[in-house]
């Protein structure tokens, strides 16, 4: 089965103490590229995050949003740096006696000074964090994969319905090209016989013409190599898996043997007939850009 690389999963809950948020969404990308955002302080989840990510998706450019929020200020310690607010009580009192100012050196106005103090919060358990963002991550990232599944069953259904248009057209032209040959011999003679008027045709020399036209025009090869580039569009279809580079791949073949088939072409029909698979294979082209 065929994999989107579009699709979007949010999660949200609160885990040991701590409020976290995650989303994720991603689109085509001819390789793996993942960005994210990660609240300051859990940068060091960034790689392991990414290396999660990869191990559920092959393609795709991966934007991620990750918020933890720690809810309980368990092992968080406040310090006071006892010099520098001794300092900040005796410049204030020199302060005050020299120019007689109101007021009092008290806790208020030291308060005020905030380099008196200083936060420490306890190092932060990597481990346990990293189990919690797992826990919020989880669903959201199935519902990421439930999305592009969806989307690539879809893609699938299209590119087949497409394939099996262009294989009516392919057929419809192996139909007219001995037609095309045909016609071609029944030009031939009447212009012979225009030119030459009730003398004796070369029926050998015009059949040798009529076999070099006919040698020119043959797109036998081309069709069966066609044929086998759909066959194994097919088995990849089927195969499942990140198949998408693969059958870009595939597509750019189709297009070499079709561009063949019309330089060959000189009938109108033909002609048209190999525009219109062009179109179907550039369709097919455009779906699978999207394809993992």
């Amino acid at each position: 089965m065929l994999k989107s690389m579009t699709g979007y999963g949010r999660g949200e809950g609160t885990v040991n103490g701590r409020h976290i948020v995650f989303e994720v969404k991603s689109v085509n990308h001819k390789y793996f590229e993942c960005n994210a955002r990660i609240t300051r302080g859990c940068l060091f989840l960034e790689e392991r995050l990414k290396a999660y990510l990869q191990e559920r998706m092959a393609r795709g450019k991966i934007d991620v949003f990750l918020q933890v929020e720690n809810l309980e200020s368990a092992g968080t310690q406040v310090e006071v740096n006892h010099a520098l607010a001794g300092a900040y009580v005796s410049a204030l009192r020199e302060v005050k006696e020299r120019y007689g100012l109101p007021g009092e050196v008290d806790l208020p106005l030291l308060t005020r000074y905030a380099d008196i103090f200083s936060v420490r919060k306890a190092p932060e358990d990597e481990e346990a964090l990293w189990q919690a963002v797992q826990e919020v991550a989880e669903p959201a990232v199935a519902s990421l994969l439930q999305m592009r599944e969806t989307e690539g069953r879809r893609l699938e259904k299209d590119i087949k319905e497409k394939a099996e248009a262009i294989l009516s057209l392919v057929q419809e032209i192996e139909f007219r090209t001995p037609e095309t040959v045909r016609q071609y011999q029944e030009r031939l003679q009447a212009r012979i016989t225009e030119l030459i008027g009730d003398s004796r045709l070369d029926e050998q020399r015009v059949l040798t013409e009529v076999a070099v036209f006919a040698d020119k025009v043959a797109i036998d090869e081309e069709t069966v190599r066609l044929r086998s580039h759909f066959g194994q569009l097919q088995g990849l279809l089927e195969a499942g898996g990140p198949t998408g580079r693969k059958i870009d791949f595939l597509v750019q073949e189709m297009n070499r043997e079709v561009n063949t088939i019309g330089s060959k072409s000189l009938n109108p029909e033909i002609a048209h007939l190999v525009v219109d698979i062009k179109s179907e294979i550039e369709k097919i082209r455009e779906q699978v850009q999207n394809v993992e």
